[in-house]
C-alpha cells in the first residue's frame, strides 16, 4: 500500500493502513498497528491545538492571515516569537530581527556585496520561507516577483531570499496594523496566550 508523504497526517490514510493490518498477527504487525494508534492520538491533538490557534490568531491578527501563503499555525508562529511588532523602531529593524537583512561584506574584492545572514530568529525566518514558498507556487504575488528576480540572473534560491525579505516589511505592517485593535478590542487573556513563543514546530 503506497502512502503519500506526510499521508499519515489524514485520517483517511490511517483507516486504510489500519484496514490492512487488522487481523494480522505476529510483532511486526502487531508494533505496526501500535504506531498507527499513536500516529491517530498525534493527529487528534494536532488538530485541535491548530483549532485553537485559528481561534486565537483570527482574533489577534486578522490583517497577518490575508498575507497570502500565511496560514494559522505560520501566524501563530510568527506572533509568538515577535511578542510585539512595536518594541521594533521600524521595518528594517525587525528584518535584522528576522534573520532577512543580508549581512554586508566589506573585505577585499568582496567590498559592496552581502552574503546570507545565519542569524536572527529562525522560527519566523521559518515562518516567513514557509510563505515564499507557497507564493512561488503561485499563491500570491510572489511567483511573479520570482520570476522578474530570475530575469536579472539571480537563482531561484536567490530570488526566494529576496522575496523573505520582501515579506518580513509585509508581515511587519500587518502585525503593527493588528496591534492597535488587539489593544483595544481583545481580552487580556487572549493577547498573552500567544506572547509567549508557539511551539508550533513540535505540531508540524
Amino acid at each position: 500500500m503506497d502512502i503519500p508523504a506526510r499521508g499519515l497526517r489524514r485520517f483517511v490514510h490511517i483507516d486504510a493502513l489500519a484496514a490492512r493490518l487488522a487481523g494480522r498477527e505476529g510483532t511486526v504487525a502487531r508494533l505496526a498497528r501500535d504506531l498507527l494508534t499513536r500516529c491517530r492520538d498525534l493527529t487528534e491533538t494536532i488538530n485541535a491545538i491548530e483549532c485553537e490557534l485559528r481561534i486565537l490568531v483570527h482574533r489577534l491578527a486578522p490583517t497577518l492571515l490575508t498575507v497570502p501563503g500565511c496560514g494559522a499555525l505560520g501566524a501563530a508562529m510568527i506572533l509568538g516569537e515577535t511578542a510585539g511588532a512595536q518594541r521594533f523602531r521600524n521595518k528594517d529593524a525587525y528584518a535584522r530581527f528576522t534573520g532577512t537583512a543580508p549581512v554586508p561584506v566589506w573585505s577585499g574584492a568582496s567590498r559592496g556585496k552581502v552574503r546570507l545572514n545565519r542569524g536572527g530568529n529562525r522560527a519566523i525566518n521559518t515562518a516567513l520561507h514557509m510563505i515564499a514558498v507557497t507564493q512561488a507556487r503561485g499563491i500570491g504575488p510572489g511567483k511573479n516577483y520570482i520570476e522578474k528576480v530570475q530575469a536579472t540572473g539571480k537563482t531561484r534560491t536567490e530570488a526566494l531570499r529576496l522575496l523573505r525579505r520582501r515579506l518580513s516589511d509585509t508581515v511587519f505592517a500587518a502585525l503593527r496594523a493588528d496591534e492597535p485593535a488587539r489593544v483595544t478590542g481583545s481580552p487580556a487573556n487572549a493577547h498573552n496566550d500567544l506572547q509567549a513563543p508557539v511551539p508550533v514546530a513540535a505540531l508540524t
